[in-house]
């Protein structure tokens, strides 16, 4: 079972960004994206159920960032918009198989046994 993360570069303030998440092996119930900048924790991103398309989101993206999946391809998005200095860090894809939508479950990384490798977000202001 293998995550692929892909979609990171440079963009300047206030631009765009889509990340994917391929999945490839299997199907999980519930998938995140978190991301690390240097010399800060892993933080929580958003999470997406995949069966009946819930999302959820951490207050620092909500209403700029949209977590979506594509049933067909396996893989989970990340569109990013709107994106601000702070958002810049190495953004990673993981997954579970648990379906407990708890928030508390929800954004705790140890919650997810799947990660993907990273894929490096840098905006520019």
């Amino acid at each position: 079972v293998q995550l692929q993360a892909s979609g990171g570069g440079l963009v300047q303030a206030g631009g765009s960004l889509r990340l994917s998440c391929a999945a490839s092996g299997r199907t999980f119930s519930k998938y995140a994206w978190f991301r690390q900048a240097p010399g800060k924790e892993r933080e929580f991103v958003a999470a997406i159920r995949w069966s009946v398309s819930l999302s959820y989101y951490s207050d620092s993206v909500k209403g700029r960032f949209t977590i979506s999946r594509d049933n067909a391809k396996n893989t989970v998005y990340l569109q990013m918009n709107s994106l601000k200095p702070e958002d810049a860090a190495v953004y990673y894809c993981a997954a579970t198989g648990s379906s407990s939508w708890q928030s508390v479950a929800v954004k705790d990384l140890r919650e997810y046994s799947n990660w993907g490798q990273g894929t490096l977000v840098t905006v520019s202001s």
